[in-house]
């Protein structure tokens, strides 16, 4: 399935139907009077946020969506049915903006989470509605209001607890698939990875969501490569992974060029918690790793820790230290906005 994590889309609420002109034709009955019934109010557009979803690809093939047109009033009073809601599904993670690609309109975050993104315009009154003591027969009434129309932009972020990043073939996807059961596809040269992958890590009795995020590479805020399009759906995770390729010229340069490209991004990325990691130690003799944990550690200054996917060196600790940082944060979060409906 192609992941997409971003579409335009046209949204445009239902008219509201039109009121009834009528008489009340009975026999014996002389002055009859006005039945003309109401219209019924159009229908309204909602975004619903659900689960089993986790891209846009829906919306990679439908962009149109439109409400029904409320019931038109009927003679016998009897006014015009409500149209038929639209109902967008999006996964959790789903920022919806204005047209602008600026101005968020609403932050899906919950599951069951419902937003009001365009409402049915009212139903027409009928004419039995403008009798007065002076107009006993009118012969008017109202059309239904138009429905609103507007073109949204839906953006997925995906909500994960970590997040790796790293240069391509610094081991991410192998990391991944080491430490949950996703299947990334993995092969030795730069780029494999073309879109986020996920993960449940279960370690120590408890559970987190892990984001694989694609290599980023020297200019990547200038769009080379991938660029950094994919490095808002680490915007949300609590803390960052850092996994340094120990094969590498020099470690200490390639945790510099990927610092640099968070720092560009801004965003507040550059301020998340981050752990790094050297990676494929097993493919290092003595020497060599000393010399690149020397030149890492100069890089970031800390204590670089040092793994291997291949031969389950020092994963655990990493998995430790990840988790204390997401408690952490989780407990300084404040509580979840309660789930609901919300009308802009």
């Amino acid at each position: 399935m192609k992941f997409l994590d971003q579409a335009k889309i046209y949204i445009r609420s239902g008219n509201g139907g039109a009121g009834a002109v009528s008489f009340r034709r009975e026999k014996f009955i002389e002055f009859g009077g006005p039945d003309g019934g109401d219209g019924g109010r159009g229908g309204d557009v909602w975004a619903e946020c659900v689960e089993g979803l986790n891209t846009l690809i829906d919306y990679r093939y439908q962009q149109h969506f439109k409400a029904k047109t409320g019931g038109h009033g009927m003679g016998q009073n009897r006014a015009g049915g409500k149209g038929a809601d639209v109902v967008l599904k999006v996964p959790a993670g789903t920022e919806i903006l204005e047209e602008d690609g600026e101005t968020v309109i609403a932050d899906m975050t919950h599951v069951g989470q419902k937003v009001l993104l365009a409402k049915g315009g009212n139903g027409g009154f009928g004419n039995a509605y403008f009798t007065t003591s002076t107009n006993r027969a009118p012969r008017r009434a109202n059309p239904g209001l138009e429905g609103q129309e507007r073109t949204l932009i839906l953006r997925l972020k995906l909500i994960a607890d970590a997040g790796l990043v790293g240069l391509p073939n610094a081991g991410k996807s192998t990391f991944l698939a080491t430490v949950t059961s996703a299947k990334p596809k993995i092969a030795d040269y730069p780029f494999t990875t073309l879109h986020p992958g996920l993960g449940v890590v279960r370690a120590y009795a408890r559970e987190f969501v892990l984001a694989d995020i694609p290599g980023l590479i020297e200019g990547a805020s200038e769009g080379i490569g991938l660029g950094d399009r994919f490095l808002s759906h680490v915007e949300r995770c609590r803390v960052l992974l850092h996994l340094v390729e120990g094969t590498s010229e020099d470690a200490g340069e390639a945790y510099k060029t990927v610092r640099h490209e968070i720092e560009a991004y801004g965003h507040g990325l550059d301020e998340k918690p981050e752990i790094v990691a050297l990676s494929k130690a097993d493919a290092l003799d003595e020497d060599t790793l000393k010399e690149q944990l020397k030149k890492l550690k100069k890089a970031c200054k800390r204590t670089p820790y040092v793994i291997s996917s291949a031969s389950g060196q020092g994963v655990q600790e990493v998995l430790q230290a990840l988790l204390t940082v997401i408690d952490q944060a989780k407990a300084e979060e404040e509580p979840a906005e309660p789930q609901g409906e919300w009308h802009p």
